[in-house]
């Protein structure tokens, strides 16, 4: 399939300077009636009019390139006619039945157990956000085991649920709304840039992973014997941080030898994000429970999901329920889009592009002062600034200025990063090489820039 008809035409387009006058006027409106905590418009702002494939059209008539992907939801890019399609057909039947079975629930189900690892046997589909699957995870493990402490790492992000908030290490998400759930502990996680053990990769021994180890081994290492270890195989709005490895691999060997449940967040990282299915893939790692959102509703349809083995199977009926659970809607269009990404071999694809725009993300690496680091798997890239290569001081400062410049310039991109200092691109794994490569241009532009104005 020729993936560029998907998108809009000649982005980038800027018919005027970003926010033109009909955005601005919109965003006024928004201030004043929604609450301050509207967050996405105050680092691109713009209303937006309608989106196509990789691209969006805001409503002033810029057409932009789109390397955010409603922060990783839209991986068959914007209005997909496949899932769009779906949608369409399902909503002239029925769209909301709770759990009770429908021919869509059921399509979904059979489109998950095809991609699915063999070893989770089971799925539960709750609320509709990829909190509520953490939650519901994490409950899992606790009446498995009767347990109650959870293992995170540093630098992750959950989600924002007081339950989710707890196993995020961000404190700036959470230092207003403490205390959160209790016996929540956190490592470090395999972050070779910033290690926290100062190991460069060439002498690395994994010693977060023996740390990880020594915290379930030790019984005086402070950690009671955990319900869940909770990690993203691939942090996703820690940086775009793929672990070194042997590192996913050894967390889950200790899990096992204590009986300790392990959790895989697949929620921005899972459906062909990092080049596989799962990114889990990258390691040859079947967790206890898998959480998944996100992308699973085919196109920004909320929905989220458990997949788990079949002995943890055990909560009787309405442990953990959800009004949403019942989205028809959700469950036509995100069948729909496993079966494109299949048809389509959308993993590969985004495996390809994103070896092509990682290695001109790379080039760009090379030729600046202020670029740390450019890294990722597939189309979940990161590009860490710093004051300087030497020091490596995080330079949010320049993330924020180079994801407005690019903005201005026809490209969307985010920031995150254990210091908020990291470009993140997450766009429709739909996109193009061309456009990659249209992206790659704009970015090294506006780093250029940046960099000549310090």
């Amino acid at each position: 399939m020729d993936f560029q008809s998907l998108s809009l035409p000649n982005a980038p387009y800027l018919a005027t300077s970003p926010p033109g006058p009909v955005s601005r006027g919109i965003l006024e409106l928004q201030a004043r009636l929604e609450s301050s905590a509207i967050s996405y418009p105050r680092g691109l702002p713009m209303a937006i009019r309608r989106g196509r494939g990789a691209t969006v059209e805001d409503m002033d008539g810029n057409v932009y390139l789109d390397f955010f992907a409603g922060a990783g939801v839209l991986n068959l890019g914007h209005a997909n006619p496949d899932v769009l399609a779906a949608a369409r057909a399902q909503l002239e039947d029925v769209t909301h039945t709770l759990d009770i079975p429908t021919p869509a629930r059921i399509s979904m189900v059979e489109a998950l157990r095809k991609i699915l690892p063999q070893e989770l046997g089971k799925l539960f589909f709750g609320g509709p956000t990829g909190s509520d699957a953490v939650e519901a995870a994490v409950k899992l493990a606790k009446y498995n085991t009767k347990r109650a402490p959870v293992l995170a790492f540093q630098g992750s992000y959950h989600g924002m649920t007081s339950g989710a908030l707890s196993l995020c290490s961000g404190a700036p998400f959470k230092e207003e709304f403490l205390p959160l759930l209790g016996e929540v502990h956190f490592a470090p996680f395999a972050y070779c840039y910033r290690c926290p053990f100062g190991r460069a990769p060439e002498s690395c021994s994994l010693e977060c992973a023996a740390f990880v180890e020594d915290l379930l081994e030790n019984p005086h290492s402070g950690v009671a014997n955990p319900a869940a270890v909770v990690v993203e195989p691939i942090q996703g709005e820690g940086g775009s941080v793929v672990p070194k490895d042997g590192f996913i691999q050894r967390v889950q060997e200790a899990c096992h030898r204590h009986g300790v449940v392990l959790i895989f967040d697949e929620i921005q990282a899972g459906f062909c994000r990092t080049g596989r299915m799962f990114s889990s893939e990258h390691f040859g790692v079947v967790p206890d429970i898998m959480t998944m959102s996100k992308a699973l509703g085919g196109g920004g349809f909320p929905i989220s999901a458990l997949a788990f083995r079949q002995e943890l199977d055990t909560w009787p009926p309405g442990k953990h329920i959800g009004t949403f659970r019942g989205n028809m809607i959700a469950y036509a269009a995100g069948a729909a889009g496993i079966r494109f990404m299949l048809a389509h071999d959308v993993a590969g694809h985004a495996a390809r592009v994103g070896e092509v725009l990682l290695g001109l993300l790379k080039e760009v690496e090379a030729e600046s002062e202020v670029v740390g680091e450019a890294r990722g798997k597939g189309l979940m890239l990161g590009v860490e600034f710093v004051e300087d290569k030497a020091t490596k001081k995080p330079a949010p400062d320049l993330a924020r200025k180079v994801r407005s410049k690019c903005h201005q310039k026809g490209m969307l991109i985010e920031v995150g990063g254990h210091y908020f200092n990291v470009a993140r691109f997450l766009p429709p794994l739909v996109l193009t090489e061309a456009q990659a490569r249209k992206g790659a241009e704009i970015f090294a532009e506006v780093v250029k820039e940046v960099e000549d104005e310090r």
